[in-house]
């Protein structure tokens, strides 16, 4: 959807930050307002801005869990599947590496992984990420949509999209417009109906042509 289609609202829905006026959240049937914290504990948010505190990376990746508790293993784990265990191989300190100041060290590909790998640390069974790629670049970006298409076989994936191709290989794709749903169904499916969906899609992938040149 476009912007104030309601993509932030539906997202603040779903991990309970405001209740609906009406209608409910369900989970096999079961209303997520009922059990909060419960559902609270299932959920993994990587928001678009990343906050990383200046501490090392292992503390960023395990944040909120107190550093005599932190599961060395379930680190090293997280690190491999969001794709960025090379990368501290390479490092002189490894996870004892300090990012500084809201990871000002890091690439903002790198940043995006480590709140990837907070959310797998978490073991959380859905991940709802928020414009995942919109401050990347097109090459990070691509990388960026492998690692959330590899780390969505165990898990549900729940995306807000601005850049249309983060979610073109979804299973479904919703579109928003003044708060409602107003199509739904697989990209190849969507531009069939040459609505919303289709019309957007080709601006962006027009606006992406203009800019490469």
């Amino acid at each position: 959807g476009s912007s104030g289609a309601g993509k932030t609202t539906m997202a603040d829905i779903i991990l309970g930050l405001l209740v609906p006026q009406r209608g409910k959240i369900l989970v096999d049937d079961i209303d997520v307002f009922k059990n909060l914290t419960m559902w609270h504990h299932q959920i993994g948010y990587i928001p678009q801005v990343i906050y990383l505190s200046d501490d090392t990376i292992r503390n960023n990746i395990a944040f909120g869990i107190h550093e005599d508790q932190i599961n060395e293993e379930a680190v090293k784990t997280a690190l491999k599947k969001a794709q960025l265990a090379e990368f501290v191989d390479t490092l002189p300190d490894g996870l004892d590496t300090i990012v500084g100041d809201r990871g000002v060290r890091l690439s903002g590909g790198q940043r995006q992984r480590i709140s990837i790998a907070r959310a797998i640390v978490k073991d959380a069974e859905l991940l709802l990420f928020d414009e995942p790629t919109s401050a990347l670049d097109y090459q990070t970006e691509i990388n960026i949509c492998k690692t959330i298409d590899e780390i969505s076989k165990d898990r549900t994936v729940i995306t807000v999209a601005h850049r249309l191709n983060t979610i073109r290989d979804y299973d479904r794709i919703y579109v928003l417009d003044k708060g409602e749903i107003v199509e739904q169904g697989t990209h190849a499916e969507l531009m069939t109906m040459h609505g919303k969906y289709a019309h957007m899609y080709e601006e962006f992938i027009n606006k992406e042509m203009r800019d490469r040149v």
